[in-house]
């Protein structure tokens, strides 16, 4: 990991970049403490998520569908 002040990275934004860009990790350092980490994205292959996960973790009343009540309706309505 190289350690790089915030003060050369806005003179060089460009180069920092193409630093990160070759795979360099920069911690950027203000007076001296570290206040962040530039590294290069490495994109993760999207892999569909399989189905019932959560299968028998929780259950919905029968009514779960069921219209709401009018007093209900109406307070998000505003009425």
């Amino acid at each position: 990991m190289i350690k790089i002040s915030l003060d050369d990275i806005q003179r060089d934004l460009v180069g920092c970049l193409q630093r990160v860009q070759a795979g360099e990790t920069l911690l950027i350092l203000q007076a001296a403490q570290p206040v962040a980490e530039l590294r290069p994205v490495v994109p993760r292959p999207r892999q569909p998520r399989p189905a019932g996960l959560c299968a028998g973790e929780f259950r919905l009343s029968d009514d779960f569908n069921a219209p709401l009540p009018d007093g209900i309706l109406k307070q998000f309505e505003g009425t």
